[in-house]
């Protein structure tokens, strides 16, 4: 079950970053709704992750697919730039997660 919630966690870390860019300073009400609540879902859920998995993998894999993520959504939403390098990074990024997940002890 830790790692439906760290999956969870993640997802939300995605919404919640999104949510920064939208609430224009918390000026915005529902944007800033938004970033509240997917902020302590994110927080909540990652807690229970971590009560069965360890606390450097969840950690590592919550950040990891919260950066990837959002870079990716930042690409599509914000037409960010789509480079050699940023693409690399970003594939990094999720070899990493995936070899987390691969060799963990859970």
């Amino acid at each position: 079950m830790g790692w439906v919630y760290l999956i969870g966690a993640s997802i939300a870390e995605i919404f919640f970053a999104l949510s920064l860019k939208y609430n224009e300073g918390f000026t915005k009400l529902i944007p800033s709704i938004v970033t509240a609540v997917t902020g302590a879902g994110s927080f909540g859920l990652l807690i229970l992750a971590i009560k069965t998995l360890p606390l450097g993998t969840a950690y590592a894999i919550w950040t990891g697919v919260g950066a990837a993520g959002i870079a990716i959504a930042g690409i599509f939403l914000f037409k960010e730039s789509v480079d050699i390098y940023r693409l690399s990074s970003i594939a990094l990024i999720i070899i990493g997660v995936i070899g987390l997940k691969l060799f963990s002890d859970e």
